[in-house]
């Protein structure tokens, strides 16, 4: 039975660690005016924390980004638009986006590092069912997300590689279980639904950057 997602929808929070309800919380954070990089609703960023750059302190794009400590999960930003001079919501920041000058745009972002989300995986498995026994011992468990494309409004289009067969290497996501939702859980098939954590050892957060 093939899964009812037909591509990626980047990461869906859900949970958190310890089983306890998501809030949702998000924190602040800027894009530079005129920053050349599309960063889309639901994948991860990257704070640049370059001491002295020109780009230190904003937000870049984190998707397909395997290595690299990353900030959190994207969910959309605001600006004063230089066409209309009028505040304007967007789920996306695209490149060429028109701000008014001299000022940021301010993006929000679910930094929490012990957030679980909910995502598809790029291809199958090959196993039916999964368990979390195979997850973690025939998978490894840890993974990245793969680059994107927006979906519709806006949204990401990323999806979770196939988690590494040692575990072992350098990978943002450490899959955790099955999302147990039926309509996409054939894993002999694409896009099946899997939830995941941040590898702390990639969070900036926690794990600091220089």
């Amino acid at each position: 039975m093939a899964n009812r997602n037909q591509g990626g929808f980047g990461l869906r929070p859900v949970n958190t660690l310890g089983n306890t309800p998501s809030t949702g919380g998000q924190s602040k954070y800027a894009i530079e005016n005129g920053a050349a990089f599309n960063i889309y609703n639901a994948e991860p960023v990257i704070l640049d924390r370059t001491v002295a750059a020109a780009a230190g302190g904003y937000l870049t794009n984190g998707c397909a980004s395997a290595g690299t400590l990353f900030l959190g999960v994207f969910n959309g930003c605001f600006y004063n638009a230089l066409t209309t001079a009028k505040p304007t919501w967007s789920n996306a920041y695209l490149t060429g986006t028109g701000v008014v000058a001299g000022e940021i745009v301010t993006a929000f972002v679910n930094d929490n590092p012990f957030q679980e989300y909910e995502i598809a995986l790029t291809a199958a498995t090959g196993a039916a069912p999964i368990t979390q026994d195979t997850i973690q011992n025939q998978f490894g468990g840890l993974a990245d997300t793969t680059a994107s494309a927006t979906s519709t409004g806006g949204r990401s289009s990323c999806t979770l590689a196939a988690p590494t067969a040692s575990g072992a290497g350098a990978h943002g996501w450490a899959a955790l279980r099955s999302a147990e939702d039926p309509d996409n859980s054939d894993f002999t098939a694409a896009y099946a639904s899997i939830i995941v954590v941040q590898n702390l050892k990639y969070s900036q957060l926690v794990a600091g950057t220089a």
